[in-house]
């Protein structure tokens, strides 16, 4: 069997990497050295700039030796940057790369059912198949470099238009005067059945945000990516735009960390 490791980012993470070490894991103190005993190396990161720092800063993955190994980057990043990023590491030590963000948030990753979306060669998804799925419920390989990143922007603009219709149907539950956190199980079974409304409309009723099924920054930042690519490819995106104003005025509202179900607040007749 392959050695991999994951690399969470150049951040403290002892503390949280102590059970895995007392699990049997070996800590290392830096990504090039993460790289040098490892064959596939998976990492999530919040962003492309800890994307780029993990792989090309000082000590990166770019230091290492690279030929036959693989990075699986679980990260949601911009396509074009998942890319470039590929191809300056291919070109730096022979590593190759898969594009493969992840959707079922905490308790997916917790429970092992994440979905995972990927790019990269066929080859190199076979590869890794089995201990991605060690991980996750589903690998689907979507295309090459960059369309894992793609396919994770449309399931950004489902869910973060979702949050923002779920949180208008549950504010007009309540400012009418029903039992809003019924509504799941008066619409189980019906058209708008889905696990979002199952998740998230009971967490906004009852004002449970902690711990964040995602963060505001994190969603404001990838509708973002999605109107870029729109832009790039011609194609309208209007509830996705819409949206983004929804989760910028959420930011400045309730802060960059908060959970992403706190757009519910927004139409609150005083956001507390």
């Amino acid at each position: 069997m392959e050695r991999r490791a994951q690399c969470h980012g150049l951040e403290p993470v002892f503390r949280q990497a102590t059970a895995l070490v007392e699990a049997g894991a070996k800590a290392a103190a830096h990504p090039r050295d993460v790289a040098a005993t490892a064959s596939i190396i998976f990492m999530c990161l919040t962003d492309a700039l800890a994307v780029e720092e993990v792989v090309f800063g000082a000590n990166g993955l770019a230091m290492a030796k690279g030929a036959a190994k693989l990075v699986v980057d679980f990260s949601s990043i911009h396509p074009d940057a998942a890319r470039a990023i590929s191809a300056r590491l291919k070109a730096a030590n022979g590593m190759g790369w898969i594009d493969a963000p992840v959707s079922g948030g905490t308790m997916g990753a917790e429970e092992g059912t994440l979905a995972v979306m990927a790019g990269g060669d066929a080859a190199d998804i076979e590869r890794v198949r089995p201990y991605v799925l060690a991980m996750a419920r589903r690998l689907t390989h979507m295309g090459p470099t960059g369309a894992g990143q793609t396919t994770k922007l449309c399931n950004q603009v489902i869910v973060g238009c979702a949050m923002a219709v779920l949180a208008e149907a549950t504010r007009l539950a309540v400012n009418a005067g029903i039992d809003a956190g019924r509504l799941p199980e008066a619409l189980a079974g019906g058209f708008t059945d889905s696990i979002p409304l199952q998740l998230f409309v009971p967490r906004m009723v009852q004002g449970i945000h902690s711990p964040p099924l995602g963060h505001i920054a994190t969603m404001l930042k990838d509708l973002d990516t999605v109107i870029d690519v729109a832009c790039e490819t011609s194609s309208p995106v209007p509830m996705a735009a819409l949206a983004a104003q929804l989760f910028r005025l959420a930011k400045s509202a309730r802060g960059a960390d908060a959970d992403a179900l706190e757009i519910y607040k927004l139409s609150a007749s005083q956001v507390g």
